[in-house]
């Protein structure tokens, strides 16, 4: 089959590799119709994630048709059209029974890596390194997927490839960063970065009551994005002094909820911690750059809640520990156990409530991918989201 591997820094390519096949009685085989390029995929393609190999296939959301399935599955037959979410989760080991699918105590096979660089390991993913598990990823033309009858969702509607897809990752994180700011009615939430996962932010923080949404962001497309599909007001970071346009907005006290939807590769625009951490990474002195998330503790109100949906490597530098300390600031994040909204998310889908497919702006081939990836990550070309559908061809 053709898979999109990973062959080092700015490097993924188109190769021909073995089709998958059962391991497990607890597996089934797609066939993938349609996977997203992730944001946290180019913390892969820029060579930030540790424990990649040459050849590993990347890829986490992806949905497709069932082909085959293991004997011990009850839940699916060949036929079945499913959304495969990106976490792997057994659904009965301690933190499974409590929903905190992410942090499933079974799934990644190399626990012993990641639990010498975060104290535990938590669940395995698709095509995201070695550390979380070596799973081969979706942006392939056919995916194994291990403990079938605790993840996939079942689309039994007629709702097309694009409406349901998001529901393997981006929309229960959006979602669940919302849900994770504690927003109270009339709240003001302002959301850093304007990507998919922050688009999803913003739409969820409606869904939870808020009264404002103000979204951040430089790129002009997604700025666009957020304030017509999102209803937010916007504020350019090339542009504005971010802190200052926030305490104008909220007449000093500042947002009070704040959503950092960036991560490990954050910008700023002339400031001395932005400049610090990009020379600390090029001298590979650090993992992280956490510009977004310093400014989004430093704006947030006292006692107030900050969500980071935003993936993170390592070590960042220079967090700013006594500002969340002092002001009284919640933190709350986490990989998104997304079993928990997957029948929910679904719901809204299908009662029209939402239609998660306006995020999607490229829809190409799968041997097109090389250049959407470099799209992707240059922004060139109004790319926001990049769908592949390794069926077509």
């Amino acid at each position: 089959m053709k898979a999109l591997c990973w062959h080092g820094k700015s490097d993924v390519r188109v190769d021909q590799v073995p089709d998958p096949s059962l391991i497990e009685p607890t597996d089934i085989i797609i066939q993938v119709t349609a996977t997203g390029i992730c944001g946290s995929d180019l913390h892969l393609y820029d060579g930030m994630m540790a424990t990649m190999k040459e050849g590993d296939i990347i890829g986490h959301e992806p949905m497709g048709i069932v082909t085959e399935v293991g004997s011990a599955v009850r839940k699916f037959q060949p036929g079945d059209r499913v959304v495969v979410p990106f976490v792997i989760a057994c659904g009965s080991c301690f933190f499974c029974q409590k929903s905190l699918f992410s942090l499933c105590d079974t799934t990644n096979p190399n626990a012993e890596i990641a639990a010498k660089v975060m104290g535990h390991s938590p669940a395995g993913l698709f095509g995201y390194s070695h550390m979380l598990g070596g799973y081969a990823g979706g942006q392939a033309e056919f995916l194994r997927v291990p403990c079938a009858d605790v993840g996939p969702i079942k689309i039994e509607s007629n709702l097309s490839d694009d409406k349901v897809l998001f529901l393997s990752d981006i929309f229960p994180t959006g979602y669940m960063a919302a849900e994770n700011a504690d927003i109270e009615p009339g709240d003001t939430v302002a959301v850093w970065g304007c990507g998919p996962v922050g688009q999803f932010a913003i739409q969820s923080a409606w869904m939870f009551g808020a009264g404002r949404v103000i979204a951040i962001d430089r790129v002009p497309e997604r700025l666009a994005m957020a304030a017509n599909h999102g209803r937010a007001e916007i504020l350019n970071f090339d542009q504005v002094k971010i802190y200052d346009e926030l305490m104008v907005m909220t007449k000093g006290r500042g947002p009070d909820r704040c959503i950092d939807a960036v991560g490990a590769e954050s910008h700023g625009i002339g400031t001395i911690d932005a400049v610090w951490d990009k020379v600390k990474e090029t001298m590979m002195l650090t993992t992280d750059r956490i510009h977004a998330l310093r400014q989004a503790i430093y704006c947030c109100r006292k006692g107030g809640t900050v969500s980071i949906p935003g993936v993170y490597i390592g070590f960042p530098d220079k967090f700013p520990l006594g500002q969340v300390m002092n002001k009284g600031l919640t933190v709350k994040t986490g990989q998104t156990h997304v079993q928990r909204y997957l029948q929910p998310l679904l719901n809204m889908i299908e009662e029209g409530k939402i239609d998660p497919s306006f995020v999607i702006t490229h829809s190409l081939a799968l041997d097109d991918a090389p250049a959407a990836y470099e799209a992707f990550r240059d922004k060139k070309d109004g790319c926001i989201k990049v769908v592949l559908r390794p069926a077509a061809g």
